[in-house]
């Protein structure tokens, strides 16, 4: 079956040396997960320009509905400056006041987060009232269970603690990279940030997957990253987290289990759209309740991909989408009666 999975936020056109690509993170992640096999839209707002048109035109050919992309009269279309190092790395300034700053709630809008099986948000277009306000009441509007995926989008000066929690409240499945997680880790005071002082003797650390008092004067990086998911965890009543950390892959939490992926060597062309593409394995994979392993593996190998080519939305080898179609239709996670309260909407344990 197609699963319905939202993007919601901004869209934006990444301005390359080679030339403009599109890019922003809701539109990456809706992209990818089309190309994945999910029945995808983004709730985005582009001005009355020739960048907007474009963008629709673009995503007409994509596969990604137009109903909920809304037209601007007076804001234009948004637009990244993308700086890359030599590694590849991309740094981003985005200009302010352009069209997905007031996204408005609508009635094409809500309906779309009705139906959606998973509805993927950020920190970034929240930068503005008009914005954080219809984000947070389209991601409310989802049904109890539907994946609530905040992948956090730490750009500029563009986020608050306050947007932050708030999002977390409204999240049941978080995605951050390992630059976002000590930022995090220090609002929140959790173990081992520079606002903590508890991560000396007595911690507790995990060994295979319980937690045991550490008698050492500190602990490992491994085991303070560790701590620190499990701290967010705990506190927002997030049922997956989900870690990425470049090179050096990506750790998965669920529920007290952990998945820890390996990186692979790639040829870096850059790594624009590599996070969302991520995002959009990790959600495919949730809905279809593949093996934890297995879905970690996947995102990894996807990301590798798109940090191969140039631009964040490359066209996918359809090998991807086989190995998510590969997967019984049985398998497909679907809530119990129980679990349909407002935090459970992530798979069981399994």
């Amino acid at each position: 079956m197609d699963f319905r999975v939202v993007g919601v936020g901004e869209v934006l056109w990444d301005l390359l040396l080679p030339g403009p690509q599109l890019g922003g993170a809701p539109a990456n992640f809706a992209y990818h997960a089309h190309a994945l096999g999910a029945e995808a839209r983004v709730i985005t707002r582009v001005g009355k320009d020739a960048y907007g048109r474009e963008i629709i035109r673009r995503f007409r050919e994509m596969g990604l509905p137009g109903v909920s992309v809304q037209e601007d009269e007076t804001w234009p279309t948004g637009t990244a400056k993308v700086e890359l190092s030599g590694a590849g790395l991309a740094h981003f300034t985005i200009p302010e006041n352009v069209a997905w700053d007031f996204l408005a709630l609508n009635q094409e809008a809500l309906a779309v987060a009705r139906e959606a099986d998973a509805i993927c948000f950020g920190s970034l277009a929240q930068r503005s009232e008009p914005s954080r306000s219809t984000i947070q009441q389209l991601v409310a509007a989802a049904h109890a269970d539907t994946l609530r995926v905040f992948d956090v989008n730490l750009r500029q000066q563009f986020y608050s603690r306050g947007v932050i929690e708030e999002s977390l409240q409204l999240a049941n499945v978080l995605k951050l990279n390992d630059d976002e997680l000590p930022i995090l880790a220090g609002m929140f005071s959790l173990p081992g940030s520079t606002e903590d002082r508890s991560c000396g003797a007595g911690t507790p650390v995990r060994t295979d997957g319980h937690f045991a008092a550490n008698t050492r004067t500190g602990v490992s990086a491994l085991h303070k990253i560790e701590l620190q998911i499990e701290g967010l965890a705990q506190a927002f009543g997030l049922h997956v987290v989900a870690l990425t950390r470049g090179a050096n892959g990506s750790l998965l939490w669920q529920r007290g289990r952990w998945s820890d992926c390996p990186s692979r060597p790639v040829t870096v062309v850059d790594t624009v759209g590599a996070g969302d593409s991520f995002t959009a394995a990790l959600v495919l994979g949730l809905l279809r309740k593949m093996d934890w392993d297995e879905i970690n593996t996947i995102a990894n190998d996807v990301a590798r991909y798109v940090c191969s080519q140039a631009g964040a939305t490359p066209v996918l080898p359809p090998e991807f989408a086989e190995r998510f179609s590969a997967t019984a239709e049985s398998t497909a996670w679907r809530p119990t009666p129980a679990q349909r309260t407002r935090k459970d909407g992530a798979p069981p344990d399994g």
